[in-house]
C-alpha cells in the first residue's frame, strides 16, 4: 500500500466510511479521480487530488457559493482539503451526456442547462465573491492561455517551432479582439460548462434539477463563455437549429441586454476556447500520450473555422490564414490505431 493510499484509508475510516465498497469512476484530463463508496444504501464519492490548492480548495468555497444561489452543487460531507481529500455528496450517474445516449430529449437537457446559467447570471453579485479569491478570466489570462497553439500546435504542423514574429503576431491579433469580448457582462464563470459536468437531478424544482460538476477552476469572468462552451462542445455535435434555440432562450431571459455586443462577447470567446481546446488536445497525445482526444480535433476546427468568420475576429482569422492555412490545420496527427474508442 502506497503512502496516499494510507492517508485515503485513514481519512475514510475517521469518517465512518472505512469499510465502504470502492469503485473508480472515470476519469478525465486532469490528475484528479473519484471514487465512488458505498456502504449498505448510502453512497459517497471521495475526491482525491494531488493538487489541492488548485482542486479542491476552490471547489469548496464555490460549491457553499452555488448552493447559496439555490443551485445545485454537491454538498461536502467531510474533508480534509489541504490533503487533498473531499468526501462529496453523490449525484448519481445521470448525467446529461448518459441519458442523451439513452434516448432522453436534448432539448429538454440543454433548456434545463441554460435555465441554470440564467439563475446563476441574474443571482450572482461580483462583489459578493471578491472575498473567496476567485481567478478573475480577463483578457490577459484568456491570451495567455491561448497562446499555446503557438508553443504546441505549430511546432507539429509546420516542423518548426514558431518564429518570434509569429508569436508576437499572434499575441496582437488577440489583444485586438479579446479585451471588448471579456469586458462584457461578468458573472460566476464555470469554465467547463458542457453535457458531461451536468447531471438531472429528480425531485429537485426548476433550475436546482441541474446537478453542476467539475467546477473547481471557476472565477469571475464573461457570461457569454459559460454559454458558447454548452453550445458548442469539443465533444459533441450540437444541432445548429438546437444550438440556435438555446443562444435565444438565453437571449430572452435578459430583455435588456445588448444583444449585438454580447454575440460578438460570444464569437470572440469561442474562438478564444476552441484554440486553447485544439492546443490542449494536441499536447495531451504530444506530451503524455493520450490520443483518444484527437478524435475530437476535426471538430474543434470546424467550430473554431466557424467562429473565425465573424467580422471581429478579423485580426485573428488573418494570422490562421497565413500562419496555419487550411492544409497543415487537421487533420494533422495520425495515430496508428482506431481512435474511435480509445479512452481520452
Amino acid at each position: 500500500m502506497t503512502p496516499r493510499e494510507d492517508t485515503i484509508t485513514g481519512f475514510l475510516a475517521a469518517q465512518g466510511w472505512g469499510d465502504a465498497d470502492r469503485t473508480a469512476l472515470a476519469g478525465d484530463a486532469s490528475a484528479r479521480r473519484y471514487l465512488r463508496l458505498r456502504r449498505g444504501t448510502d453512497s459517497a464519492l471521495l475526491m482525491d487530488s494531488p493538487n489541492p490548492a488548485e482542486d479542491v480548495i476552490p471547489f469548496v468555497a464555490i460549491s457553499g457559493l452555488l448552493q447559496g444561489f439555490g443551485l445545485s452543487a454537491p454538498h461536502i460531507l467531510a474533508g480534509e482539503p489541504e490533503a487533498g481529500l473531499l468526501l462529496i455528496e453523490d449525484f448519481g450517474d445521470a448525467t446529461f451526456t448518459r441519458l442523451m445516449d439513452q434516448g432522453a430529449d436534448p432539448a429538454d437537457l440543454y433548456r434545463l442547462a441554460v435555465d441554470a446559467l440564467v439563475a446563476l447570471h441574474r443571482r450572482f453579485d461580483p462583489a459578493r465573491a471578491t472575498p473567496l479569491g476567485l481567478p478573475r478570466y480577463d483578457a490577459a489570462l484568456f491570451i495567455e492561455q491561448v497562446m499555446l497553439l503557438a508553443d504546441v500546435y505549430v511546432p507539429a504542423a509546420l516542423g518548426r517551432a514558431a518564429t518570434a514574429e509569429e508569436r508576437a503576431d499572434l499575441e496582437r491579433a488577440w489583444w485586438a479582439t479579446v479585451p471588448d469580448a471579456v469586458g462584457f457582462g461578468t458573472s460566476l464563470m464555470h469554465r467547463d460548462y458542457h453535457v458531461d459536468n451536468l447531471m438531472r437531478l429528480d425531485g429537485r424544482p426548476g433550475a436546482s434539477a441541474c446537478g453542476l460538476l467539475d467546477f473547481q477552476n471557476a472565477g469571475l469572468g464573461p457570461i457569454s463563455y459559460d454559454l458558447v462552451s454548452l453550445l458548442e462542445d469539443a465533444r459533441r455535435d450540437v444541432p445548429s437549429d438546437l444550438a440556435a434555440a438555446m443562444l435565444g432562450h438565453y437571449l430572452d431571459a435578459f430583455p435588456g441586454l445588448d444583444r449585438d455586443a454580447f454575440l460578438r462577447s460570444y464569437a470572440v470567446l469561442g474562438a478564444v476556447r476552441h484554440t486553447r481546446i485544439v492546443a490542449v488536445f494536441a499536447r495531451l497525445h504530444l506530451r503524455d500520450g493520450r490520443s483518444g482526444y484527437l478524435r475530437h480535433l476535426p471538430r474543434v476546427w470546424r467550430l473554431l473555422e466557424a467562429k473565425l468568420e465573424h467580422p471581429a475576429l478579423a485580426p485573428v482569422r488573418d494570422w490562421f490564414d497565413r500562419t496555419l492555412p487550411p492544409p497543415v490545420r487537421a487533420p494533422l496527427f495520425n495515430p496508428p490505431t482506431d481512435l474511435s474508442k480509445a479512452p481520452e
